[in-house]
């Protein structure tokens, strides 16, 4: 049964994300970047929250909203998005303070909810970006880097696997299914590049894929230590057999952004 819903749900979330990502325009694209990054947020914060750690959901929903627009409206200065979110963040806790009990939590609950909008809303509006400035084609690359790395690591780690790679966030992990990963997204590399014609020299390609899914390599287990530290094994059961919005993305939090700077500095 758990095969079944994970294959259901895989079929229907990657139905869903290849007709948008493919057809949908700009500000669609962008509004179902944004539910999912808030879907993620809140599930980093229930996390937090069984930790004692107490973010203000809606601010955060709405610093992390803030962190986005300068990606869509490229009037708006990167610059002027953070400092503006935390302008407000400041503005808001020295109002809201106002007992020894919110005291005591001041701290933690600032610092947690400024970081969630950093950590996801800033990293992952990076998508968006890269589908407005180098289109569909650059996402099929890195999701064949990415989820076919994945795929490797986990087949190879599974029945080699003996040196642990992050015994503490992922203890599955192992260096042999870490090679493996990287192995595998080398072949996503060249399939995409082949299948997708794209006019990228084939060094650059696969230097591309080793670097892009090393950062993947660095996302998943450091998204997992937030899991690891509550005490649970998925961030939420949004996704029928797959966990969480949060588990799904992971690896794109640092490894969207890193290709991003990659094909605009490098590729172009």
């Amino acid at each position: 049964m758990n095969l079944l819903k994970r294959t259901v749900t895989a079929v229907v979330l990657l139905g869903a994300v290849f007709l948008v990502v493919q057809y949908a325009p700009n500000w669609v694209f962008f509004l179902f970047g944004q539910a999912v990054i808030v879907a993620a947020l809140l599930e980093l914060y229930a996390l937090a929250e069984k930790k004692d750690i107490h973010p203000e959901r809606a601010l955060g929903i709405g610093l992390t909203l803030l962190a986005g627009l300068p990606f869509y409206f490229r009037t708006i200065p990167f610059e002027a998005g953070l400092f503006a979110g935390l302008l407000a963040t400041g503005i808001y806790f020295v109002a809201a303070t106002r007992s020894a009990e919110r005291l005591g939590r001041f701290p933690a609950a600032f610092a947690f909810t400024l970081f969630g909008a950093v950590y996801l809303g800033f990293t992952l509006s990076f998508i968006y970006r890269l589908r407005l400035e180098f289109g569909p084609l650059m996402l099929y690359f890195l999701a064949a880097v990415v989820f076919l790395g994945d795929t490797g690591a986990y087949l190879i780690g599974k029945p080699f696997g003996r040196h642990k790679m992050t015994p503490v966030a992922s203890p599955n992990k192992s260096w042999e299914g870490s090679a493996g990963g990287i192995l595998f997204a080398l072949a996503g590399a060249l399939l995409a590049r082949s299948v997708l014609k794209l006019e990228v020299p084939l060094a650059t390609a696969l230097l591309t894929a080793v670097v892009v899914h090393a950062a993947a390599q660095v996302s998943d287990p450091l998204e997992s230590l937030f899991k690891r530290a509550a005490g649970v094994k998925d961030s939420s059961n949004a996704l029928p057999g797959h966990g969480g919005f949060l588990d799904r993305i992971d690896s794109l939090i640092l490894a969207g952004p890193l290709f991003y700077f990659i094909v605009k500095h490098i590729w172009r």
